[in-house]
């Protein structure tokens, strides 16, 4: 799929550029390539397939991308993790400075997904959401960040028709936010059904190489094959292994002694 920029080179004329500025004159326009009107056509001879067709705007595409980051802002758990940041992180304690790294450098280029697995208390959320945190403090993007449980929990919620939202936008939203956090994979009642919601939103992240985090205090071999092997898959996913004495980048071979926390 080409990014709208690229699309928009061959967008140049607005599709109503008549305007009423007999009152005050005034003929600024919030977007100048639109001319406000928020829609484009291609400038092309009768016959070509994009002949007539209509093509979103920048300015449009802009608006849209604000209010689907407020609304999974609105859905996600960040609100009450503010505090969980990199600079709240203690990564003086001997070993986590691997984890911290790979955290920090995820945060400042979001390529790919990272995969904190190990127990309980080691740090792995907290880092977590420090990477939402950043990312989402340095561009107002798409980020969500949701317990495993409590997400299945929100599309369940869709079902009812008094919810307002369907299943398939609040669905779609969550599987193509910019930044996707996943915590506690492996928590969730192993239902047939929440089985096939979280492959499904994870083969999506994975094909189409989406950013995200994931979190696990499982044992791997407890998480769904179909979902292990796109977490494990070295090519395209950091795998950093914490426990209570060791935690071990297994894409840096590195490793350190730390306790738990």
């Amino acid at each position: 799929m080409r990014r709208i920029g690229e699309v928009l080179q061959g967008l140049s004329i607005p599709i109503n550029t008549a305007r009423d500025n007999t009152e005050a004159g005034d003929e600024s326009y919030h977007c100048e390539v639109c001319k406000d009107q928020q829609w484009l056509r291609v400038d092309v001879e009768p016959g070509h397939p994009n002949f007539g067709r209509l093509f979103p705007c920048e300015c449009l595409v802009r608006e849209r991308e604000a209010r689907i980051a407020d609304e999974l802002g609105e859905l996600s758990q960040l609100q009450s993790l503010y505090d969980l940041t990199f600079e709240a992180f203690d990564s003086s304690v001997p070993g986590t400075e691997i984890a911290y790294e790979a955290a920090v450098a995820f945060a400042r280029n979001p390529q790919g997904w990272i995969f904190f697995h190990g127990g309980c208390g080691a740090g792995k959320t907290h880092l977590a959401v420090a990477i939402a945190n950043a990312i989402k403090q340095q561009q107002n993007v798409g980020v969500y960040f949701r317990v495993v449980p409590d997400l299945l929990d929100q599309l369940r919620a869709t079902f009812d028709p008094t919810n307002g939202v369907a299943y398939d936008d609040r669905f779609q939203q969550i599987r193509n936010a910019h930044l996707l956090v996943l915590d506690d994979l492996g928590t969730e009642q192993t239902t047939p059904w929440a089985r096939e919601k979280l492959y499904q939103l994870i083969n999506h992240r994975y094909n189409e190489q989406l950013p995200t985090v994931i979190t696990s205090n499982q044992d791997i071999d407890r998480i769904e094959d179909r979902v292990r092997s796109r977490l494990l898959d070295r090519r395209f996913s950091r795998y950093v292994y914490f426990d209570s004495k060791l935690v071990v980048d297994y894409r840096q071979g590195k490793s350190g002694h730390t306790r738990k926390r």
